[in-house]
């Protein structure tokens, strides 16, 4: 339960900061009349994304238990590239997203095109694009996991990031995003290196990847997947009991080059392009 409800709240908490940046710039600027499109544009993500998720969710669900180990090896990479992306994406984006949210505003009022239009658009992209990131992510956190607990702490995340941006968007909110956006990324990748080493487990079991299969370690003795302590560290690390020598490699490879780019200090051209702009 732990994993999807703060992928979602993270999910849904970008979606949100994103429809509320645009929402409290269109009050503030007088434009509070088109607010109805930014609520079209949400109902369009949403349907999208819960269309996409039920579809895949069907098909997969016809699918032989060879090509069901396929469909969760290659969703399981979808979600780890997009899960990577994700962190990186916002660690670059968070400190001009308001501006050029608001620009962006800004050029589809003064253009000549309906500014309804343009907006739906907008707000449209923004929640789909954090709609389909969570879709390829829940889809393999379920395959991995039993019960309904997965379910659940995804319906609570999204409720929470929905409570948590009407009140970025009443102002009675003052959450330190860089500091969230930091913690959440850095345990996102946590749970990324978990998927990634599934998938390859995954692929071990579809027949595509049979290369240094012998175990590495076995800890069933100590902390099987059984007791709450390993269930806890399956659900949340990917972790299990007896690995692979390539689900070792793939995991600890994995977070060994994605911490030292999230632990990088930003590159020079990087930091003088900021205080370029900002000036």
């Amino acid at each position: 339960m732990l994993v999807p409800f703060l992928i979602m709240l993270r999910e849904g908490l970008e979606a949100a900061l994103i429809v509320g940046i645009i929402a409290s710039y269109l009050r503030q600027t007088g434009r509070g009349a088109w607010m109805p499109a930014v609520w079209i544009g949400i109902f369009l993500a949403a349907s999208l994304a819960l269309f996409v998720g039920a579809g895949l969710q069907f098909v997969s669900a016809e699918f032989p238990q060879r090509q069901q180990e396929m469909f969760e090896a290659v969703v399981g990479l979808i979600a780890v590239a997009v899960l990577t992306w994700m962190v990186f994406w916002m660690r670059r984006a968070a400190k001009g997203l308001r501006r050029e949210l608001t620009g962006a505003l800004d050029s589809a009022f003064a253009s000549g095109h309906s500014h309804t239009y343009a907006l739906i658009a907008m707000v449209f992209l923004a929640v789909a694009r954090e709609g389909l990131e969570s879709v390829f992510f829940l889809l393999a956190v379920f395959q991995q996991s039993q019960g309904s607990a997965a379910p659940v702490g995804a319906l609570l995340g999204v409720a929470c990031s929905v409570v948590a941006g009407w009140a970025f968007y009443r102002g009675s909110l003052r959450l330190n995003l860089k500091h969230f956006f930091r913690l959440t990324g850095l345990f996102i990748l946590l749970v990324a290196a978990g998927l990634l080493a599934g998938s390859v487990r995954a692929m071990h079991e579809a027949g595509w990847w049979n290369h240094a299969q012998q175990v590495l370690f076995d800890l069933n003795a100590s902390l099987p997947l059984d007791t709450p302590l390993g269930s806890v560290f399956a659900g949340v690390f990917g972790y299990q009991p007896a690995p692979s020598l390539s689900e070792v490699v793939a995991y600890v490879g994995y977070l060994l080059f994605t911490l030292l780019i999230f632990f990088s200090p930003d590159r020079p051209a990087a930091v003088a392009a900021r205080v370029e702009t900002a000036s």
